[in-house]
């Protein structure tokens, strides 16, 4: 396999065949692992994945000026399984 190939193979195979999965992998290819045929993890190559930097989100995110408000009565009580109003 090489190139933008993407392939499904179940949790066994990517076990036993790993080093050979990261190889195919490095050439581009992307191989999504399955258990019981639900996709549940995805090899891609590492220069595809983008490190995460502290504040790479400033300024990009908005929230409303009452954010940090005490919570109603009724909320709060929702949140403790109590029937709120």
């Amino acid at each position: 396999m090489t190139g933008k190939l993407t392939v499904t193979i179940n949790i066994h195979q990517a076990k036993t065949h790993l080093s050979r999965l990261v190889e195919e992998v490095a050439a581009g290819a992307e191989i999504v692992i399955a258990k019981n045929g639900v996709p549940r993890a995805k090899l891609v190559p590492l220069d595809r994945v983008r490190p995460l930097k502290f504040g790479m989100l400033k300024g990009k995110l908005r929230y409303p000026a009452d954010f940090d408000a005490p919570l109603s009565d009724g909320v709060v009580a929702r949140f403790e399984g109590r029937r709120g109003k």
